[in-house]
């Protein structure tokens, strides 16, 4: 039996010293741990019992962890036997042996043979506050499953509270860095501030259901061929079935890669060959691995204006220098003396078919881009997010392919040609980034998601693939034909439809009195979700205002009535002139 002091003992050391009444001439202590003369609230009830209760062990180790952290238990104190304990509290000594077990194994107690007694933590004692916000939530996560709803309610609460008080606190004046400098420490809420760049990141998205009519970018989900897709799924897991179930190559299944590179070789032009794809985590992730790439913090970065929001999102990520390009017509727009004054390190834009405007970069412009970039040894991130649904007239060619080693990674996703649970996206790499690159690329990612990788490569070389694109572009052509004309017919303001050749939107501007984001608001109470085309503008302009309707969820026969509807509402929330 290993040594230890009597639950008296330990129950005395519990009850502070004051003036005319020290511990060691206290009151008599209870013979129990549940005592009510113990200072502390955390050991002063009995042990739950009853139906819904943690076990018992978990309960005492919460309770001692919280005493000691609480420096209610001093370092060096021996804890009562476990046979003494176990009496007390009317339980199981194995009960008691198991939880001081465990609280040796992490370091709260020290077991020798003169007893078990409180390790020496480097810490200051946290406040009571603290410790029960600390236990509670630590309770919580671990008897999920056992504690009542009421208590689960209680702690989720009080970690609320607190985390509430923390995001309120003021903020400083002065950074960590200065403080550090000057030899003061920093404050506890300063420590818990999150990075500066998210103040750069802000949120523009809305808890809306995506599959409401209008909603942008979301594809026909309801036309998808699930048992084609269900057949590929099958085929992929009859090929290799324990494989599929391990970590893959960190770049991409390589019979997806390669059905990738020959697609986009035939039906967009790009020069590519297997070796130089990397498959991500859809758009986005091909657009943070450039940033990683290619830049340092504090370069700078241009986008268009206004533009795709997960661009700007990726570069503020980065820490780069953000420098938004206004885009006319004929796509992003670029002033000569932008490289002068802002010489980029990246340049994002959408040549195909820009977001959200519709407008398409002209081939004059292209190979100004080219040239210019090459010349300042920038990086053009070409972002083909949905070129395969053109509507009118040939297929445009990526500018990717146009020069040979052309300074652009090409970005690509199956979002909208697929479904965008699928978050396959693609990364084109041109040969002076790829070879030299590799090995850090590698070891930067983890391969996943192989069954959906093998499934998408059989999905596009048994023909699916073109099959399906081949019935969505049809479809999607009547949508928005009857998209043109509800407008024509039903909204009732004026307006001016901007590009819409491809894609699965159309993006309508409006006058000025008519405020989008208002519009936007209250066609969602509606059960609309357009969006307003000043959200996609870092610094808005008088001719960004508008909102974008998206048609590739919404069957056409119903356009003329949700566009009568979004009339009435763009006409309620009409400024006076």
């Amino acid at each position: 039996m290993i040594k230890s002091t009597t639950t008296t003992e330990f129950n005395r050391a519990m009850i502070p010293s004051t003036p005319g009444h020290p511990a060691d001439t206290a009151a008599p202590a209870s013979p129990s741990l549940s005592s009510p003369q113990l200072s502390s609230p955390l050991l002063s009830s009995p042990l739950q019992r009853g139906p819904g209760a943690p076990p018992r062990q978990r309960q005492l180790i919460q309770r001692l962890k919280q005493a000691i952290l609480a420096g209610q238990l001093p370092a060096g104190g021996k804890l009562p036997s476990s046979r003494a304990l176990s009496e007390d509290l009317e339980i199981s000594r194995n009960t008691v042996l198991i939880a001081y077990e465990q609280l040796t194994a992490e370091g709260y107690v020290v077991a020798d043979r003169q007893g078990t007694r409180v390790a020496a933590l480097s810490a200051a004692p946290l406040s009571a506050a603290a410790v029960t916000t600390a236990a509670a939530a630590a309770a919580a996560r671990s008897t999920a499953a056992a504690v009542s709803t009421a208590a689960v309610s209680t702690a989720a609460a009080t970690a609320a509270a607190v985390s509430t008080a923390a995001s309120s606190a003021p903020p400083q004046s002065t950074g960590r860095a200065a403080r550090a400098a000057q030899g003061a420490t920093p404050p506890a809420a300063d420590a818990l501030a999150t990075a500066t760049r998210l103040s750069r990141i802000v949120s523009t998205r809305s808890p809306v259901d995506s599959s409401l009519p209008m909603t942008p970018g979301t594809p026909a989900l309801t036309q998808f061929p699930i048992s084609a897709w269900r057949r590929a799924q099958d085929r992929a897991l009859q090929a290799a079935p324990a494989a599929t179930l391990g970590y893959g190559h960190p770049i991409g299944e390589p019979a997806l890669r390669e059905a990738i590179a020959q697609y986009l070789r035939v039906s967009r032009g790009v020069h590519c060959d297997a070796s130089r794809i990397i498959i991500t985590e859809g758009a986005q992730g091909a657009l943070a691995l450039c940033v990683q790439l290619l830049t340092n913090p504090g370069d700078t970065a241009w986008l268009e204006e206004p533009g795709y929001r997960g661009a700007k999102s990726a570069f503020n990520a980065g820490d780069l220098n953000v420098v938004a390009m206004r885009v006319d017509a004929d796509g992003i727009a670029i002033p000569p003396s932008a490289w002068q004054a802002n010489p980029p390190r990246l340049i994002q834009t959408t040549p195909t078919h820009q977001y959200p405007t519709g407008a398409v970069l002209s081939v004059a412009r292209r190979l100004e881009l080219l040239d210019r970039a090459r010349q300042a040894g920038a990086w053009i991130i070409e972002d083909d997010y949905d070129s395969e649904f053109r509507h009118q007239g040939e297929p445009i060619a990526a500018m990717q392919g146009l020069l040979p080693d052309a300074p652009v990674l090409y970005v690509g996703t199956f979002s909208k040609t697929m479904f965008p649970a699928l978050r396959l996206g693609f990364l084109v790499l041109p040969d002076a980034i790829a070879k030299p690159a590799m090995p850090s690329i590698i070891e930067m990612l983890r391969g996943g998601h192989r069954l959906e990788q093998l499934t998408m490569a059989a999905f596009i070389e048994n023909g699916q693939f073109s099959r399906h694109l081949g019935r969505m572009r049809r479809l999607y052509r009547e949508r928005q034909a009857a998209l043109r004309e509800a407008l024509a017919a039903h909204l009732g303001v004026d307006h001016v439809v901007l590009g819409g050749h491809s894609g699965l939107h159309l993006t309508v501007r409006l006058p000025p009195e008519f405020p989008d984001q208002r519009i936007v608001d209250d066609a969602r109470k509606l059960g609309m979700n357009p969006s307003s085309l000043s959200s996609f503008a870092v610094n808005p302009l008088p001719e960004d205002n508008g909102v974008v309707i998206g048609y590739g969820n919404t069957s056409a026969d119903r356009f003329p009535a949700l566009i009568k509807r979004l009339g009435d509402v763009a006409r309620q929330a009409r400024r006076p002139a």
